[in-house]
Parts: structure tokens; sequence; C-alpha cells
């Protein structure tokens, strides 16, 4: 649940804490001075999308924060965790800080546990925390997808798994479709493409190339190419180094050198003469580098440059048509693979058509075993709503929730749909056109009364569930948010009397004209403060002796036993 809130710069709220708590929170307050608004700032804490129209006037951000009271391990832990936050220990339970800004300019930052978090990470936590429900929610049930939604959360674990199951064997049937489809439409592109796969394989077993060949070549061809410079230049230094004809040379220069140190004792010399000896060995080394270099050019000719040239020509045609030599060997690697896959494709189809029967065998099962369960599921749905109903002043309701075949999809084969009779003999009729404004947020409130038996929501928020109702009804409207609040925390935003009555915690936003904006501030009230708000909502006038009587007996009774 949320223990409180503190909402800066929002709309006309300029600075308010919200004490909440556990049990029934009651929000009221004259129109316009900015109940939405404490809606508004719930929403952006549970990572709705953030509007810089909301800022306040003359604000450079406007800014909410919230601690919760939650588990201390379990799935709002582990979204904690991930997102890099803490919570913090409080007894048995924890408690977690959360908050959202956002500028005039239309930034918005969260954090989470102390830890800067995305928006998307508050979206997480709100499907484990609370379940707000607002007009634009009246109009939600009125679609298919929602009054399926709902009979799905009543059907609980049951349904759930029946639905992973249904949506998994479901994806692979489609799957399986969708290649056999590209495999038989594609059949004649396939085919082209293995042919001319064939074709460069061939091409490329026949040439046989190594890699980095077409380097080692170019360089071969360059030293053909200049082969009389190149053998002038290496018997120059050659003979330099070590002559065979008598003539001085470096290696005779440095025995001369050698042995001339030789004839005297000194350290220091020495040290020069080893080293002289190694240069020695060196010389006479690369003598024999340069003897086997010339010994190479006169063994080539201009057949070895023809040849050489005609291998450089083929593998140039291979590059071309392939990008780099690299990709043509990444081909010959890869392309009997591709090859063998595209050659095998009659056989695949068939393999994948067995696969496929199986499969929609598969969804077939899946499907009836979900509806099965939907259809349980909607009886004892229409029976506990129906009851409630009645609680609501609708006496002679009936609800019906409707299991019928529909066109397959991710979420079964099946069409829910919510139903209404509201008085005896009538037919019942889709709450999408038979119900009023009015009957509909007693439905509303009714569903989740009943699934919240089963499916718990730590809080629920309802932003003028009581529109279009008073008197009796909304008098079990708020007896029935009491009940609900036995069991989870519930926060509304009213302004009936009769439905503020029955909560435990009353909180009224109060404005105060100063300047060109309006300021709003959020108080609690108890004993005399309460009766003058309450009377304000029956009558408009909070010191009515009228009104403050009819105030101090509904009070009474929301204190009554049922």
């Amino acid at each position: 649940m949320i223990e409180e809130m503190r909402i800066r710069g929002l709309g006309v709220i300029d600075d308010a804490v919200l004490p909440l708590g556990p049990g029934f929170t009651a929000i009221t307050g004259e129109t316009g001075a900015g109940k939405t608004m404490v809606v508004t700032g719930l929403g952006l804490l549970l990572g709705a999308r953030a509007d810089s129209g909301a800022v306040r006037a003359g604000a450079s951000q406007a800014s909410v924060a919230g601690v919760w009271i939650v588990p201390p391990d379990g799935s709002v832990a582990d979204i904690v965790a991930d997102a890099g936050g803490e919570l913090e220990p409080a007894g048995d339970a924890a408690e977690l800080y959360v908050s959202r800004s956002l500028s005039a300019e239309g930034r918005s930052r969260a954090s989470v546990g102390g830890r800067a978090a995305p928006a998307g990470v508050l979206s997480s936590l709100a499907e484990e925390l609370v379940v707000v429900h607002g007009q634009s929610d009246q109009l939600r049930l009125r679609s298919a997808a929602a009054q399926r939604d709902a009979l799905d959360r009543f059907g609980g674990d049951a349904i759930s798994d029946a639905l992973g199951t249904y949506s998994a064997v479901y994806a692979r049937w489609r799957a399986l479709d969708a290649e056999i489809t590209d495999l038989t439409e594609n059949r004649d592109r396939r085919a082209d493409e293995a042919a001319r796969l064939r074709e460069d394989l061939a091409q490329i077993e026949a040439l046989d190339p190594q890699p980095g060949e077409d380097r080692e070549l170019s360089e071969r061809a360059e030293r053909l190419a200049n082969a009389e410079e190149l053998r002038i230049a290496a018997s120059v230094a050659r003979g330099a180094i070590s002559s065979e004809e008598g003539e001085p040379d470096v290696s005779a220069l440095i025995s001369e050198a050698r042995r001339a140190l030789e004839r005297v004792s000194d350290p220091r010399l020495a040290e020069i003469g080893t080293a002289l000896e190694d240069l020695g060995y060196r010389a006479a080394d690369l003598a024999l580098q340069l003897s086997e270099y010339l010994a190479d050019l006169d063994e080539t000719g201009p057949h070895e440059l023809a040849a050489v040239e005609e291998r450089r020509a083929a593998l140039s045609a291979l590059i071309r048509q392939h990008g780099s030599l690299d990709e043509a060997l990444a081909l010959w690697g890869s392309g009997s693979a591709r090859l063998a896959e595209l050659d095998d494709d009659g056989d695949r189809i068939e393999r994948l058509q067995a696969e496929a029967a199986q499969a929609r065998a598969d969804v077939d099962a899946a499907a009836d075993a979900l509806t099965g369960l939907r259809t349980a599921a909607a009886e004892r749905l229409s029976a506990a709503v129906s009851e409630e109903l009645h609680a609501l002043a609708m006496p002679d309701a009936r609800l019906v929730v409707e299991v019928a075949p529909g066109a397959e999809s991710t979420h079964g084969r099946d069409d829910v749909a919510i139903l209404l009779a509201p008085h005896p003999g009538a037919e019942p009729r889709p709450v999408s056109k038979g119900a009023s404004g009015g009957e509909l947020s007693r439905v509303m409130l009714a569903i989740e009364v009943v699934i919240a038996g089963v499916d718990p929501v730590p809080t629920f928020v309802f932003d003028e569930v009581d529109a279009g109702i008073g008197g009796a009804a909304a008098i079990e409207v708020g007896r029935r948010l009491a009940r609900l609040a036995e069991r989870a925390q519930v926060i509304a935003v009213t302004h009936l009397a009769q439905v503020a009555a029955f909560a435990t915690n009353h909180l009224t936003v109060v404005k105060a004209s100063g300047g060109a904006v309006t300021a709003s501030s959020v108080r609690r009230l108890d004993g005399g403060e309460r009766e003058a708000e309450m009377a304000r909502l029956l009558s408009g006038l909070p010191d009515s002796d009228a009104a403050l009587t009819h105030a101090r007996e509904l009070l009474g009774l929301s204190t009554a036993p049922n």
C-alpha cells in the first residue's frame, strides 16, 4: 500500500502531503480544487505518460514522491533490485521510496529505491501494486478485450496457465505455418539460389584459393617484373658482404678486426671482440640469404611471371564476384550447409507439414481447454457479480458473462461479452450498449470486488467511481468500497457524501485564491471539520443545520453493523 504521497507544482497544487495508509481513504474537495491532480500525481508515480502541461503555472517543474509499504521479498523486491534500488526495512515489511519529476520543458525523471530508473520500472511496479479505475476505465469496460481480461483475472492461475500453454503452442504453429508458406511460395527463388550457389562453390573449388594468396601473388608479380634490377642490387650487396674473388669484403674486414683484438688482453676489448664475432656470423647469414634470393631469381623467368599474372586474373574475377577473397572463402566454408538445406526443400516441407499438423492438434486441444476453463469461470463470475449488484441497489439486475466462439488469436478462440439485464424479464444486453453511466460504475465496482477475492491487489484507486449515481445506490457503493478496504487499501476521489461517509481516512483538497493561480493543499478531516465537509457535499452549505444533521446520520450509518 502507499503510506504517504507528496505533490509539488502539479496543476493547481503548490505543495501538498497526502497521509494515506491502510483502509478506505476518501478524497473530496470543491470543483477545481485539484482532486484530479491527486490521481494524476499517483499516475506519474506509476509510470504514466508525463505531460508538461500539468506543471503548475510559473513553476519550473512538478514532482511527486511516495512511500510504499511492500513485502521485503517477492516480485516487487526483485523489480527494485534489478533497477539498482534498495528497500528500507520496516518491521516485517519494507518501505519503498519512489519519486518522479517533470520539467516545464517536458523532461521526466524517476527514482526507485534511491536510484534513478526509467519510467518503465514504475510501470512494472504498478502492475504489482495498484489497480486504478477512472471514468475512462468505465469506457474501457465496454471493450471486448477488457471484458476478456476481467474474466481471465477472475479465473486465476488455472486460466493464466492454460492461456500460457495455448499462447506457446499457437506461436509454434504460426511459426511452422509461416516457414512452410515461405518454402512453398518461394520455391523458384530458392531453386535459383541453389543453382547460383552450386555454380559459385564449383568455381571456388576449381580455383582453390588460399587465405592471403592475392597479396602474396601481388608481391611476387612485383618482384618478377623487376627481376634484373633486383638481381643487380642483390649481387652488389652480397659481394660487399662476402666476395668470392678475393676482394676486401665486410666479412674479411670483421675477421681482421676480431683477430687484432684477440692479440691483446683487455676485458673491455674482449667484449668488443665477442660482439665482432656475432657480427661476423650475422654477415655470413645475410650473405647466405642473398645467395638464396639470387638463386630463386635465376630459377624464375618470363614463363613464371605469366603464370602468376594468370593466377592473379582468376583471383581478381573471384574477388569482383564476391567482394573480397575472405568473403569467397567464407562462402566456401558455409555454402555447403546452405546448399544442402536448399536441396532438402522437398523433404523439409514434408517434415514441417507433419510438425505443423501436430502443432495444430496441440492448438486445438489447448484452445478447447482454455474455453472450458473460461466457461466455468464465467458462470461463477456471473453469479458472484450479480449478487454484488443486488447489494449495490440493483436488486433485480442480472449479469451474464458469455463465452462464445470467436476468431482465433493469441488470446484463444473465445469472444467474451459481459451482458446486463437490469430488470426482471429484460434480455441481457452488452454493457457497451445497454448500461448507463451509473450502472457501468456499479458493474465495474462489483467486478473488482469479486475479482479481489481471488486476485488480490494491494491498492485500488477509484476516480469518481460514483459518477452517475446517488441516493441509496451511493450508500451501497460506499459500503462496498469499505468492504473492499478490508482486504486492500482503497483510495477514492468522490463528490458524494454517501461514499465518503464510509471512509476510515477522509482527506479534502482545499483551494485558496492568491494571485493569478490557485494554490491547493490537502488536509485530513476529523470531528466537526469532517461533518462540515460532508454537509458541503450534501447541500453546498458547510454550516447548514439540516445538512449537518444529515451528515451525522450518514457517519453514524457507516459505523453501524451491516
